[in-house]
């Protein structure tokens, strides 16, 4: 059975070495959602999930040493739950982004183009996969349709200031893919194959 979940996924780093992978998601089987993967500098990884259905989607594709279901509310890219509070400044397109627009949309978003674009991501984007394995042997792509970068980042977890905002890296260790080094917003379909 193939979902797919349509929206954005901004990845950022900051200062203090946290980084941050928010998925905002307007269409999906789970309904319309955010959530958002926290991998602190010391590599615990922690899953900000609004409910049980989507905290358990989202566990068996990804890895993570915590879960918490907590309210999580994306109004443009302000992102607050009660253990994060994020403000993103989201710039322009990026070079990739205007690349990205010129494919049609129906073909960025299918698995066939997903394992084309693959080889060229992993060389592009570091540490960037379109297709792959995910948890529970279940396979995911990623249909890109823009790019923008982010220009400016404010905010806490767990009540200790972010700093500033800073490469995502290294590459949070939630699956078999990151986000771009640099931080971003990239519009996406995500597939899943379970």
């Amino acid at each position: 059975m193939r979902s797919r979940f349509r929206g954005h996924i901004a990845g950022v780093g900051s200062t203090s070495g946290v980084r941050l992978v928010v998925g905002r998601w307007a269409e999906s089987p789970l309904g319309s959602f955010a959530d958002v993967m926290v991998e602190t500098a010391a590599g615990h990884r922690v899953l900000l999930a609004p409910s049980d259905d989507v905290a358990e989607f989202v566990r068996a594709t990804y890895t993570f040493d915590e879960v918490r279901i907590e309210d999580v509310t994306v109004d443009g890219w302000r992102v607050r739950s009660p253990s994060l509070s994020v403000d993103l400044v989201v710039g322009g397109r990026t070079a990739l982004g205007r690349v990205l627009r010129l494919v049609p949309g129906r073909v960025a978003e299918s698995p066939g183009w997903c394992t084309v674009t693959d080889p060229v991501a992993r060389v592009v984007l570091r540490g960037v996969r379109t297709r792959g394995t995910a948890g529970g042997d279940r396979r995911e792509w990623y249909g890109a349709t823009d790019h923008r970068r982010v220009t400016a980042m404010t905010g806490a977890f767990d009540g200790v200031d972010l700093g500033g905002l800073a490469p995502v890296t290294p590459a949070p260790r939630f699956g078999f893919s990151s986000t771009p080094p640099r931080p971003s917003v990239t519009t996406v379909v995500t597939t899943v194959r379970t």
